[in-house]
């Protein structure tokens, strides 16, 4: 197979560039290298379709290897054909694969096995070829007491029971016969139990065609099946299927083919329709568990890419019942400076207590912003904080953040090593402020199922779950970039070309010598070659280095193109330095990008790519968002009213809405058709993580704390 034209067909891309993809892969390069740093050679595609294209890759290769094995399986057999052969060379998928493969893979013992040990091949043989009659005077040949054959009616259904087996066994068949069923079957859910409730009544007596049931429904039906509350099914009339299979293999009216008309029935009922329904399920499951993973991917893309509160003493607060809330300061580097433990939800005297701790540590500090964790007791710590903040002049705000996988990560050993002397439960806290002040630097450090802004996730094929994930945040770290003398082991592990080995080098490196003075010292760190710093350098930036170029995305292969293209615009290297270039852009396209990229010996993807990052030295892509947004007051969900407009933050996207965070501790829905006055294919195309929207509240239940907003204008 030429993958080089397949990925070209199916990502409607050059076959030229799509042959470079895979020679920069086969080269050992990292896809953000990739999609950063080679754009002329694939035409400016950015790294998701770059990651596609290698998963895509990777798949149509294992196709090819089990394409040489089942080939090399059914020559070891003699019996390959030209027409086996054709088929496998024309598979495009691993089931049609293992369709053609069927007759010829070593079986467990069928009734057509014992069959063809009591020797009824060749009556089947008789019956299939449908010519003729005397079906009982042929019978009578085979009548063998000692193989267990002992009557014609016996030595009939022998020969039946081989012939189902090879119907079944027809690659073509069972390839239209799936077709049919993708196309006509319906998916049947009936209670296990009426009279048990559960969150899956919905679904206690629910049918949808195979081909329309959304993916969210999928998984939810399939969880409901694995609790035992549901029973599923997938139902066809049987006709639709058994009258493709005559129309095929029957050729008259006589009584042999009544008898073929009946082993169809029987491979189809018994042999074909168990097997394609689990495949269809299957097929269904796999579709469904990849969408979760692309909306999971998607979601967790835009929490990692949230803009950074920057600059800002931040104070964490993990919230807590029993244990107390555990309160952390950091300053604007994320440097934990105090900590303590306060009781919020406790008596009176206690509040008031807690309140004076908060408050000194705001004035102590000069905290301007506070995070608190989203779990456990966090809507009162909620309304005490903002209570706090009414009682203080001092100008302070605050944000609910994501606590996910805070408790994992204080009680790794990452989290020892970098605070060793805090207690696990502090450590927490110390996560929750560095979210809000930069949630990328810190959220690298937990493993992004736990980061939980998915749907079913538990549900998802793990290892294709971690590697989709894993993916999301080599490419933000990689877009972002990371300060060489700052940057945690977690976050130089997610730089492209660096192990999680490399990393811990490089912080041994820097904790041994002091600050690196340049990215071109990278090369002293123990194990990082020159591959390695290839695909890393332009990733890392280093502010105290004399090379200004050093401290942007500018990769060290074209320093010199970007000299040259400062000094053709009439700048000089200080100005870098200096912040001086911002109309640089103005003056290249004066003289004219193509002339320039001519002169300097670098594509003009390349070369736009220059401009812009000299334009704007060391700018981190993350602040052209909208910032998050932040609360100084809290409602109460008893306050809300039919009609009431506000603004939210976007928690979570689902396949059936949104739910929003409007700062009243129950987030609130908006349902896919409250999304947009047009008709939308999915939440994600208008809504994500993260964003800052105006909602309006349809219906609110106190009780259950549901609330149903819309984005509606009318």
């Amino acid at each position: 197979m030429d993958h080089a034209q397949i990925l070209a067909n199916e990502f409607s891309i050059k076959q030229e560039y799509a042959q470079n993809i895979i020679n920069l892969l086969d080269e050992g390069n990292t896809i953000p290298f990739i999609a950063r740093y080679r754009k002329e050679m694939h035409g400016t595609l950015d790294d998701q379709t770059i990651r596609a294209i290698s998963e895509r890759l990777e798949y149509l290769r294992g196709l090819d290897k089990r394409r040489e094995e089942v080939h090399a399986l059914i020559e070891a057999q003699e019996k390959m054909t030209e027409e086996i052969d054709k088929a496998l060379a024309g598979a495009q998928t691993l089931a049609e694969l293992e369709d053609i493969y069927r007759p010829f893979r070593p079986k467990r013992k069928t009734r057509a096995s014992v069959a063809k040990e009591k020797g009824l091949e060749p009556l089947a043989d008789f019956i299939f070829a449908q010519e003729g009659s005397g079906l009982e005077t042929e019978a009578e040949k085979y009548i063998d007491p000692e193989k267990g054959v002992e009557d014609t009616e016996a030595a009939v259904q022998g020969a039946m029971d081989i012939i189902a087996e090879n119907i079944s066994d027809n690659a073509e068949i069972r390839k239209r016969l799936k077709n049919i069923i993708r196309l006509n079957a319906v998916l049947r859910c009936k209670a296990s139990d009426p009279d048990v409730d559960s969150v899956y009544r919905n679904y206690y007596d629910y049918s949808e065609p195979v081909n329309k049931v959304a993916s969210h429904r999928l998984l939810a039906i399939n969880r409901g099946e694995r609790e035992g509350f549901v029973k599923v099914t997938v139902e066809i009339p049987p006709e639709k299927c058994t009258n493709i299979i005559e129309r095929l293999l029957v050729t008259g009216d006589g009584e042999l083919s009544q008898k073929v008309k009946d082993a169809a029935q029987d491979a189809y009922t018994r042999l074909i329709f168990p097997s394609v329904e689990n495949e269809i399920r299957n097929e269904m499951t796999e579709k469904a568990d990849e969408q979760a993973i692309g909306l999971f991917a998607l979601n967790l893309r835009n929490l990692l890419m949230q803009p950074p509160v920057k600059g800002f003493t931040a104070i964490g607060l993990d919230p807590g019942y029993r244990t107390g809330c555990k309160l952390a300061v950091v300053d604007k580097t994320g440097r934990v400076l105090d900590t303590a433990v306060i009781y919020p939800t406790h008596g009176k005297a206690q509040v008031e207590k807690s309140k004076n701790v908060l408050k000194s540590m705001i004035r102590k500090y000069h905290a301007e912003i506070i995070a608190i964790g989203n779990g456990t007791a966090s809507k009162e710590t909620e309304m005490f904080t903002a209570e706090c903040i009414g009682e203080i002049s001092d100008k302070v705000s605050y944000m609910v953040v994501s606590e996910a996988g805070a408790s994992v990560y204080s009680a790794s050993k990452l989290a020892a090593d970098e605070m060793p002397d805090l207690d696990l439960t502090l450590r927490s806290a110390v996560s929750i402020a560095r979210r809000l002040q930069d949630p990328l630097a810190e959220l690298v450090k937990i493993e992004p199922k736990a980061i939980g802004v998915g749907q079913y996730q538990h549900d998802m094929p793990q290892k294709r779950l971690g590697e989709a994930l894993d993916g999301v945040v080599e490419d933000c770290v990689n877009t972002v970039g990371a300060d060489l003398n700052t940057a945690s082991p977690a976050l130089l592990s997610r730089v492209a070309g660096i192990s999680k080995t490399v990393s811990g080098n490089i912080v041994a490196y820097r904790e041994e010598n002091g600050s690196f003075r340049s990215r071109a010292e990278l090369k002293k760190v123990s194990k990082l070659g020159p591959k390695a710093f290839e695909q890393c350098a332009g990733f890392l930036r280093v502010a105290e280095s004399s090379e200004p170029l050093d401290n942007t995305a500018v990769h060290p292969e074209s320093y010199a193109a970007a000299k040259k293209l400062i000094e053709l615009c009439g700048f000089s290297t200080e100005d870098i330095r200096q912040g001086r270039l911002d109309t640089l852009e103005e003056k290249a396209r004066s003289i004219g990008l193509e002339e320039i990229s001519q002169q300097l010996g670098v594509g003009v993807p390349t070369l736009a790519d220059i401009i812009k990052e000299l334009a704007k030295p060391g700018r981190d892509p993350r602040d052209e968002l909208p910032a998050p947004l932040l609360r100084t007051d809290i409602l109460d969900i008893n306050n809300l009213k039919e009609g009431m407009e506000i603004k939210g933050t976007v928690r979570n996207v689902t396949d059936f809405g949104a739910f929003v965070d409007i700062g009243v501790h129950h987030d609130g829905l908006v349902h896919i058709s409250q999304i947009s006055d047009k008709r939308i294919k999915h939440p994600s195309d208008v809504l994500g993580v993260g964003d800052v929207i105006d909602v309006r509240i349809l219906s609110v239940d106190a009780e259950k704390g549901r609330i149903s907003l819309t984005m509606k204008k009318g």
